[in-house]
Formats: C-alpha cells, sequence, structure tokens
C-alpha cells in the first residue's frame, strides 16, 4: 500500500508541474527539458481522456479537462486504499 501511495503521489506532482509549465512559453534548456519530461511522464494518462473529455471551448480559449479528472482520480484511489 506504501508503494501505490507513493506512485500516486509522483504522479500527482508530475500533473501538477505539468499544469505549471504550461503555463510558460519554452525557453532555455531547463524549462524546456522540465516541459519535456512532465509531458512524456503524464501523456500515457492525459491523452486518453482528454481523447474521450475534449478541451472546454471557452471564446478563443480552450480549457484543457484531463488534469482535473486525473486530479480526483487519483484522489478517489487514495481514499479507497486507505
Amino acid at each position: 500500500m506504501v508503494l501505490i501511495d507513493a506512485a500516486l503521489t509522483v504522479l500527482l506532482v508530475l500533473v501538477f508541474a505539468r499544469i505549471v509549465l504550461s503555463w510558460f512559453p519554452p525557453g532555455g534548456q531547463f524549462l524546456e527539458s522540465a516541459q519535456r519530461f512532465t509531458f512524456v511522464a503524464t501523456e500515457w494518462l492525459l491523452g486518453p481522456i482528454r481523447r474521450v473529455l475534449p478541451p472546454l471551448r471557452l471564446g478563443g480559449a480552450a480549457l484543457d479537462l484531463s488534469p482535473m479528472v486525473v486530479i480526483i482520480g487519483i484522489y478517489v484511489i487514495r481514499a479507497l486504499i486507505a
């Protein structure tokens, strides 16, 4: 159980990091590497959700709801295994 909880915590941190890093344009070697790493580490989970739940259109912008679904799912799984 401790290992599953630790893995879910790491995944949660990676999703939050991807959300924050998506606000910045690619620039600089460190920032670009961090963005690429978080994308690769989380896309396997966010991609399928995004295909089922497309981004919400808000005028000229779009809001990706897949990270929110993953975060809620992680909290539900953690509550079930606790």
